[in-house]
């Protein structure tokens, strides 16, 4: 529909260019039928369409010129021997076309269109929980206060047995499709059946669908309480992160916070406004913060302003080769401006600024328009070949294979891509950003019995299994402090060994030695996400086997004793 309005448009402009000129009779009446065919109109006689339907196909053919494309658009609404929707055509033409461009230059269905973007949005309709669907039945996690749920009474460790009446407990539903039974238009009903542990009967509440905030910043809280080193944990960059990231800044200042670690490990990128703005809290007035560039070389800079809240604090910014687009120029602002370290591993290298471009029927297309710069000129974006976008995301995997991910040496940068930091030191464009200090993937504990209960789900499912068994107790914890009390207790991977021997799992005391660590931070970790409403009973015991998060408290622990 929408290329067919837009050969109308070329058609009816022309029409009116000749109107304007001539002001022939033929001509308006021409005009007219254009006009009320693309409004959907049928207000002329069968023998009046025809002709004018012969007119407005040579007319067309004339304006297309040489372009095949719009010549065989023409051809086919016109002259096709069946008739044809081009709608359904262009569904799969329009995706066609975009591939043989870059690999982020894209095609977004209608249909698609609100799920792709609500992420971003920081807003959707549901019905206020926090699910997980690994042992292929909904468990609650949480429930967002006074949400949807909250008010109609689900609670943390119900299982989800039926949806309006239909079974999905251990139904192999994949977890999608369970989010779109409960989701729905604000105002909207769902009725839930739900297992409540301390109930024979299965308990069936109805839940009024409303809108539902959704936060970038998975959680914040004071890392390191003795030197005061603030972790806020950024999952993506939508609508509302600059707001979220003030409000977490704010909150850790009140606690006294000196340093702040903000961790982008499989960050994919959003808004980049987002990305600016946040950048700008740490940097002194009229830095570069980041440039783009389009095909005729216009550049658009963005320069700090002068306003920022935290340019006092120390820095650490945490990436991987998943952390992408914003991510990537908020990294890239805090390294070239000397602004505090980067550390991790190299990131994905997606620097190409795409453009939302709307049609008619709901759907969009996004096209490339330029490149994104960091402050010292390097290009985020790595090497592509337009058409081949198999090969481009192929690329992570031949990283690993290369060895790039364990050895900062398997790196091989290009000598013509050198750069300098404001401060003179050297960084390498070519794609991504290389953090200063390299942290190779550990996998240092992945043995054999490590991989049967974590492949198995037994370390989940005990870490559920506890959390309803200290149910009481676990709704009650306010503080990182508390949840620490509870886990300290008894012998909790003993418990978790004695479980994992009753399903099957044979204990092996060398391997166990080996990935003990490992192994009781997941529990803990895990058994942490379901005491506080985000998740920083997660980050918070998985520090102790986290290499890059402790890598970078040691490092902000030197900068803080040198500026005493």
């Amino acid at each position: 529909m929408a290329a067919s309005i837009f050969v109308v448009a070329i058609v009816a402009g022309a029409l009116w260019l000749g109107v304007w000129i001539g002001g022939s009779v033929e001509h308006r009446r021409l005009q007219e039928y254009i006009i009320m065919q693309s409004e959907g109109v049928d207000a002329m006689s069968s023998e009046l369409q025809k002709e004018y339907a012969l007119k407005v196909a040579a007319m067309e053919h004339r304006l297309a010129g040489n372009d095949k494309l719009l010549q065989t658009i023409a051809a086919m609404r016109n002259y096709y021997v069946d008739p044809i929707k081009l709608e359904d055509i262009y569904e799969k033409a329009i995706p066609a076309l975009l591939s043989e461009l870059d690999p982020h230059s894209e095609y977004i269905p209608a249909k698609m269109f609100s799920s792709v973007n609500e992420s971003l949005e920081g807003e959707f309709d549901g019905i206020g929980i926090v699910f997980n669907a690994s042992t292929d039945t909904i468990t609650v996690l949480s429930v967002i206060p006074q949400g949807p749920s909250s008010v109609a009474g689900v609670r943390p460790g119900d299982r989800i047995v039926k949806i309006d009446n239909r079974v999905v407990a251990g139904k192999k539903i994949p977890q999608d499709s369970m989010v779109k039974l409960m989701r729905g238009k604000r105002g909207t009903r769902v009725k839930l059946a739900v297992k409540r542990a301390s109930l024979d009967e299965l308990v069936e509440m109805e839940v009024t669908r409303a809108p539902i905030e959704l936060h970038s910043i998975e959680t914040s809280f004071m890392l390191d309480s003795e030197s005061k080193i603030g972790f806020v944990r950024l999952s993506q960059f939508s609508r509302t992160s600059h707001s979220e990231m003030q409000k977490a800044i704010a909150k850790l200042r009140k606690e006294g916070m000196r340093a702040l670690i903000i961790d982008l490990r499989g960050n994919g990128g959003g808004f980049l406004d987002q990305a600016i703005l946040i950048a700008n809290e740490f940097l002194p007035a009229d830095r570069l913060i980041v440039y783009t560039e389009d095909r005729f070389g216009d550049q658009l800079k963005e320069y700090s302003r002068g306003n920022g809240t935290s340019t006092d604090l120390e820095v650490a910014v945490l990436v991987d080769e998943t952390s992408a687009s914003s991510s990537e120029i908020l990294a890239g602002a805090i390294q070239d401006n000397d602004r505090g370290l980067v550390i991790g591993r190299r990131t994905f290298g997606k620097g190409l600024v795409q453009s939302q471009i709307p049609f008619e029927d709901g759907s969009a297309m996004r096209l490339t328009v330029a490149r994104y710069y960091t402050p010292s000129g390097r290009s985020i974006q790595r090497p592509y070949t337009n058409g081949d976008e198999m090969a481009y995301h192929m690329d992570i995997i031949d990283r690993y294979n290369r060895n790039e991910f364990f050895t900062a040496d398997s790196i091989h940068f290009d000598e013509t891509q050198k750069f300098k930091t404001r401060g003179g030191r050297t960084v390498y464009g070519g794609g991504g950003i290389m953090p200063d200090i390299f942290i190779p993937l550990d996998t240092m504990g992945t043995n054999g019995y490590y991989r049967s209960v974590w492949d198995g789900n037994v370390l989940y499912r005990y870490t559920m299994e506890y959390t309803d068994r200290h149910r009481a107790r676990m709704d009650e914890i306010k503080s990182l402090a508390e949840l620490d009390a509870l886990l300290s207790e008894g012998d909790l991977l003993g418990d978790f060994i004695a479980y994992a021997e009753a399903r099957g799992v044979e204990t092996n005391e060398a391997e166990l030695n080996a990935s003990r660590d490992i192994i009781l931070a997941q529990l803990r970790a895990y058994i942490g996400r379901n005491a506080l409403h985000d998740d920083a009973g997660f980050y918070y015991n998985i520090y102790p086997i986290d290499n890059t998060l402790q890598r970078a408290v040691s490092e902000l622990r030197k900068s803080l004793n040198k500026s005493r």
